[in-house]
């Protein structure tokens, strides 16, 4: 569904790039390359600066300072000529709610002065990939959240871009709806097509990047693969426990820490990282500590963030 990248060429390059408005520094000065052919996503909570770095690769954001380059092309230059080789997909889904789910796609290919046989015969099949193809004629108002954004997605595919922007795509969407949204995604990649997204949820991260960027206050704290980020800051397994008795966290870091690597204490949870989540819960029943719940679990990129930022995600 995507056109090729020039061999060699990034599809794009940033180096202390900052976004300021007015007093407040939205991306304070970072660094990062995305190759074609993979995912690459900015992690971190709301306001940490994921949306405004969207923003100026996609250019419609001007940078403050620094310098920033999608195909090889500068942003201040070639705004236009980047804009046509890619696909957006924002934060909130910005259909046309009083057309029909074909005429969403057939009207946006048309900004694209594609002739009107190619934009009808792709618009038909990328609402059959979204799984759309029975509510191409219904209008969009009725449509459910997951099935906006997968039309919304779907619109963005119209130009076949080489590189598809999607900026927090999951949010606010159940389980199921994610879950096939995610579905779709793989399959895109699967088919050539470039990705840089933002999230905030750490399983998104975890299953749609190859690469990614931890973002906090509108700097990178971290970067790689989800794999070696939680092999660098977190463990393995993890155990979680929660106590009734506002004591016993305190006992517990002192009888089981010998048998983790790291303890992690927050307002409910103390949190145990360790190579053998067996041995943490041996100890833990020899010092007879009373638990309201026990959880054993494997590391995952929120114990990443807890770690280099001293804070959870959702916090």
């Amino acid at each position: 569904m995507s056109a090729l990248v020039a061999g060699g060429e990034s599809l794009a390059e940033a180096r202390s790039l900052t976004k300021r408005f007015g007093d407040r520094i939205a991306v304070d000065g970072i660094d990062f390359r995305v190759e074609p052919g993979e995912a690459f996503g900015f992690l971190g909570p709301n306001g940490a600066g994921k949306s405004s770095t969207m923003r100026m690769v996609g250019c419609v954001s001007e940078p403050t300072d620094g310098e920033l380059s999608v195909f090889g092309l500068d942003v201040h230059q070639h705004g236009p000529a980047i804009r046509a080789r890619l696909g957006v997909v924002p934060q909130e889904d910005n259909l046309d709610v009083e057309l029909s789910v074909l005429d969403n796609l057939v009207i946006y290919g048309r900004y694209f002065g594609l002739p009107r046989r190619v934009i009808r015969d792709r618009a038909e099949s990328l609402l059959d990939f979204m799984q759309l193809g029975d509510r191409a004629a219904t209008r969009v108002d009725p449509l459910s959240g997951g099935m906006k954004r997968r039309l919304t997605i779907a619109r963005a595919l119209i130009n076949s871009p080489e590189l598809l922007l999607l900026d927090e795509p999951t949010t606010g969407l159940d389980p199921q709806a994610r879950h096939l949204l995610w579905e779709r995604l793989f399959q895109l990649r699967r088919e050539g097509v470039s990705l840089i997204l933002t999230t905030h949820y750490m399983d998104e991260a975890e299953q749609l990047c190859d690469r990614l960027v931890v973002m906090d206050d509108a700097r990178i704290v971290a970067e790689g693969t989800p794999a070696s980020l939680i092999a660098s800051y977190a463990a393995p397994e993890v155990v979680e426990l929660r106590f009734a008795d506002a004591v016993a966290p305190e006992r517990a870091v002192a009888a089981l820490s010998d048998a983790a690597t790291r303890v992690e204490q927050t307002a409910e949870r103390v949190l145990l990282y360790t190579d053998s989540a067996e041995r943490v819960l041996k100890l833990l029943d020899e010092a007879a500590l009373p638990t309201t719940s026990t959880l054993v679990r494997r590391g995952t990129l929120e114990d990443v963030f807890l770690r280099i930022t001293g804070r959870a995600l959702n916090d």
